[in-house]
């Protein structure tokens, strides 16, 4: 029997690897498409079609995105503890499947939506049945986003033995051109399906991301038989919980001298442990204590113990990973804040200001992210193949810098994105009036839309730096049995940050209000608000962030690792390294 599981454990192995790529890839490319030709153009589609208040529209959004990145938890705890990632992936597509095909009937059924706007006369508001339809069609999309999102990207890492000293090394090339992947298909999104909802209508334009969802559960089922298949290894929760109920139970034992004393059990930690088992550290000793065996805690060879009273070191070492890891993950939210403005403020510029590239052609206030995604894809490409051959050369370490300094370096950049927009509004409004169209929402400002190219630019030049190095720092220092939760963290970021805008956007608009309709986030006439001292305020939550990101970044610890590594000369007995991540 053990020689079949050796053996069954060998066959798995040979899977994976790049040749399954192009299929996750495909995937990848046709749900962002959905997803984003779904997400982008939104905030027209809410206050155009169903004639819905600026800031509610907005916080619609916002909810609906922060939903959308809270609800990967789940996804992420059925992939770890029951189903695995490729099933709960291929479900979750379902899901999302039927939310586009309801939303897409509603945008292509009269009935289910207000009639169109007649001239001079009070728009007539989306009636609570409409409004259900909607909110329906985007609970389901949010509940096939919670298993899509944590699972895809680890899914694909999945897909390198990093116990291969040839495959581990290619992990981080796989986040940059992962992302890159999805960025390409973004930019297609808020180009072709940007133009076709603003064009043609919300029929085709929620239409054709529908059948992109379609085209991408396909592709990812045909991958099946090749991927690398990694079984679920329960409840990561449970796990932690567990360590957490012994550490407090034992909390007024003695430390042991020496950590070699704490308890160790490699039968019940190697199938959470493949890549290998971490090692002891000495930080938040408190939780040690959860594997000081006892007497009553002794057993007999062979046999498991009660985990509520004793854990092993690894385990221990788990909680203790997740734990050093969430004072980083706290330092993306408010650049979520900061990037989640783009689809909401910044896209209400844009329809006020000269969007003519030719005197027959606008270009869609929608897609003004394009320039956030050629930045991001650029900046990708110049990263991967200039500035990591260049920095390997100084630190000697295979990605160029750590995932740390990158973060770093891109929470950096967002603070003068959203300073530059803040100056740039200003610019806006000064020749809004000017020209004497200060009260006049509706019309055209003769200033380009592409004075809003630097700080869309530059909002993608942040996230290639924070988003990936996010992504990488996730996937790297969390517990190898974790990596879909792990990517429900980063996920639950991106929730955390819009729904701190929801917030953000909901105390301003209260705080702010004064004689005459004054607010700096007018409902009814962005011209005669203050919303540059709103982009100010959030690049003053960013400097603060940036303060405790270094701080944090300073103190943050990696975990160290044990790896079994296999040797290709079979007279040779296997290696055990010590490896430090960064």
């Amino acid at each position: 029997m053990e020689e079949q599981q050796s053996t069954r454990n060998h066959v798995e192995r040979k899977k994976g690897g790049l040749i399954t790529m192009p299929f996750i890839f495909a995937n990848e490319i046709c749900e962002k498409i959905a997803v984003v030709g779904f997400n982008t153009n939104m905030i027209s589609y809410l206050t155009k079609q169903l004639h819905m208040p600026l800031t509610k529209g907005a916080n619609t959004i916002t909810n609906f995105n922060g939903t959308a990145s809270l609800t990967p938890l789940i996804g992420a705890f059925i992939a770890d503890s029951y189903v695995g990632r490729f099933w709960t992936i291929t479900v979750a597509s379902i899901l999302y499947q039927i939310g586009m095909i309801s939303l897409t009937t509603s945008a292509v059924v009269p009935g289910l939506k207000p009639p169109p706007c007649k001239g001079g006369e009070i728009c007539e508001e989306a009636s609570g049945k409409q409004l259900g339809i909607l909110y329906f069609s985007l609970l389901l999309t949010a509940l096939g986003s919670g298993g899509i999102r944590p699972c895809v990207v680890s899914f694909g890492a999945d897909q390198f033995d990093e116990s291969d000293p040839k495959q581990g090394k290619k992990t981080y090339k796989y986040f940059n051109w992962y992302y890159f992947a999805m960025g390409a298909s973004m930019l297609v999104a808020v180009t072709v399906l940007v133009y076709v909802q603003d064009n043609i209508g919300w029929g085709w334009g929620f239409g054709i991301p529908t059948i992109a969802m379609f085209l991408s559960i396909i592709t990812f089922v045909l991958g099946y038989s090749i991927y690398r298949h990694l079984d679920p290894s329960g409840s990561p929760f449970t796990r932690l919980l567990q360590v957490s109920v012994a550490a407090f139970r034992k909390r007024k034992l003695e430390m042991v001298p020496n950590s070699t004393l704490l308890y160790q059990n490699h039968d019940i930690d190697d199938p959470i442990s493949r890549d290998g088992k971490l090692l002891h550290t000495n930080h938040m000793r408190f939780l040690d204590k959860a594997a000081v065996v006892t007497e009553q805690d002794k057993v007999k060879l062979g046999e498991k113990p009660n985990l509520w009273n004793l854990n092993t070191v690894h385990r221990v070492e788990e909680l203790k990973s997740v734990i050093r890891m969430g004072p980083i993950w706290a330092s993306g939210i408010i650049l979520i804040t900061a990037y989640s403005q783009q689809y909401t403020f910044s896209l209400q510029q844009g329809t006020t200001m000269d969007r003519r590239l030719t005197d027959s052609f606008k270009i869609p206030a929608g897609s003004m992210s394009v320039f956030t995604l050629l930045t991001m894809l650029i900046t990708i490409a110049l990263y991967d193949r200039i500035f990591i051959p260049i920095a390997r050369r100084f630190t000697g370490l295979d990605r160029g810098i750590t995932f740390l300094k990158r973060m770093g370096i891109g929470l950096v950049i967002s603070i003068f994105a959203t300073l530059v927009a803040g100056f740039v509004e200003r610019k806006r409004k000064h020749v809004a009036l000017i020209h004497g169209l200060q009260d006049h929402p509706s019309s055209t400002i003769p200033i380009s839309i592409f004075w809003l190219v630097p700080q869309y630019s530059l909002h993608g030049m942040a996230e290639a730096f924070m988003s990936i190095g996010h992504l990488e720092f996730f996937y790297d220092q969390s517990p190898e049995s974790m990596r879909s939760t792990a990517m429900a963290l980063f996920w639950t970021s991106i929730s955390a940050g819009n729904y701190l805008s929801t917030l953000l956007v909901t105390l301003v608009h209260k705080y702010t209000a004064g004689p005459n309709g004054y607010n700096w986030l007018r409902n009814d006439n962005i011209n005669k608000g203050k919303l540059e001292n709103f982009y100010w305020l959030v690049t003053l939550l960013q400097v603060f962030n940036l303060v405790y990101y270094i701080v944090c970044a300073k103190m943050y610890t990696f975990k160290p690792l044990e790896v079994q590594r296999k040797v290709v000369d079979s007279s040779k007995v296997d290696e055990v390294q010590l490896v430090n991540p960064v």
